[in-house]
């Protein structure tokens, strides 16, 4: 059923717990304020927001776009960043929505979910492989999909569950908010900014209505075998105990998608052939299928276990151990003349955030050599600090011991549950 009213939940308490959440350090907006600028008058600002967005009268600032290389390296991402004050007012609209979309969504979505991570999708992956014998996999890439979201098909099913008219006007206005880059604005019926508060969840709503509601209700009731998705925001996978029940997704995706403006990408959405030890399996065009896809920064393989049995397994991707290993180097080389101490510091942080997420059970052979790694990159630098030869090993070794790096470590076990 549709909420008619939501907007009387927005008093001031909650519009300051909205500004609790929000990061006070964040990049700047199109207006240049910070969040120490915005709290020197705080309950002035904050009293005068709820006013504005209760009567209509807010007013959205444009978007500032700003770029950041890819991860993959095949060019820039561009997001928006809102200015302070919408980032709370979006915070507080998001506050608002969560609670009656979490009873809604998928238990296939992953991101951006209170409660849910992306190891939770990872083990997902690897339940869908060993309980439910996903072995042919849609490695799936939606083309700029933030930039292709319908403003017209979101509306349509925001009004499933959301008629307020305080909030939806709140939306809209974000939506038609503009983008000013190079001190041009400029406005597009299509898309939500990547980088705002509001996006990760209106990409969610649009998402459970376009694939994963169409997935569990009229895809896998049709398949010969069991299947799986496992969706982290726009990116997803699917796994297939039949090729035929993948190889017949496939050819119907794209369409699902065409229908509400999306457009699969045609050389990295792939099949894969995630048999054990296949023999080079084949497409419909001839061309000798993938046995191993990449997903949320892992490289899904088949590995053998202590024992010898075959498990699959999640490696650090080799592109994401390249960039953690050239920004080792980088950081090495620009705090070479900084005290040992705060060198020791700075790569500590930097190791410890990289173990945070990669240390899962079957990887400690890669994270293990990204420690190697920092440590002969350290070495390298330090020796740069002056024209004297290379620190000499035994020497370094006394550095250690003083300032030991992390020892690599597993923090998540994964175990089938």
């Amino acid at each position: 059923m549709a909420l008619t009213t939501l907007a009387h939940h927005i008093d001031y308490e909650w519009v300051q717990y909205a500004y609790d959440c929000t990061r006070k350090d964040g990049a700047v907006g199109v207006d240049g304020q910070t969040g120490e600028d915005y709290a020197a008058n705080l309950e002035q600002n904050l009293t005068s927001l709820i006013d504005r967005l209760k009567s209509g009268s807010y007013r959205a600032p444009p978007v500032r776009r700003h770029y950041i290389d890819k991860a993959d390296g095949s060019g820039q991402r561009g997001l928006g960043i809102p200015s302070f004050e919408d980032k709370v007012a979006q915070r507080a609209i998001v506050l608002l929505l969560e609670p009656i979309y979490e009873v809604d969504f998928s238990d296939s979505s992953y991101g951006y979910r209170r409660g849910r991570s992306a190891h939770d999708a990872l083990q997902a992956i690897r339940s869908g492989i060993t309980k439910n014998g996903g072995r042919w996999v849609l490695d799936v890439d939606v083309r700029k999909f933030f930039d292709s979201i319908s403003h017209a098909k979101l509306r349509e099913f925001l009004a499933r569950r959301v008629t307020d008219g305080v909030v939806r006007k709140l939306i809209d206005k974000w939506l038609k908010a503009g983008v000013m880059e190079g001190g041009q604005l400029s406005f597009s019926e299509t898309g939500a900014p990547q980088g705002g508060v509001a996006s990760p969840l209106l990409s969610n709503v649009f998402l459970h209505y376009v694939l994963d509601e169409w997935f569990s209700d009229e895809v896998q009731p049709r398949l010969r075998g069991p299947s799986t998705l496992v969706r982290f925001a726009d990116d997803f996978v699917m796994l297939f105990a039949y090729k035929d029940d993948a190889q017949r997704v496939l050819a119907v995706l794209g369409k699902r998608l065409g229908k509400y403006g999306l457009e699969l990408h045609p050389d990295k959405t792939t099949m894969v052939d995630f048999r054990y030890k296949p023999k080079s399996a084949k497409d419909e065009d001839g061309k000798v299928l993938a046995t191993s896809f990449n997903f949320l920064g892992f490289m899904h393989v088949w590995v053998k276990s202590r024992r010898g049995w075959p498990m699959p397994g999640q490696l650090t991707a080799k592109d994401r151990l390249a960039r953690a290993k050239k920004a080792i180097n980088q950081q090495c080389r620009a705090m070479r003349h900084w005290s040992i101490r705060d060198q020791h510091q700075k790569l500590c942080r930097m190791l410890k955030g990289h173990f945070a997420y990669f240390g899962i059970s079957g990887n400690f052979k890669r994270i293990g050599g990204l420690r190697f790694h920092a440590a002969h990159c350290w070495r390298k630098w330090l020796s740069r600090r002056s024209s004297k030869s290379n620190i000499p090993w035994t020497a370094f070794k006394e550095i250690l011991k003083r300032f030991p790096l992390p020892q690599a470590r597993i923090v998540h076990c994964y175990t089938d549950t």
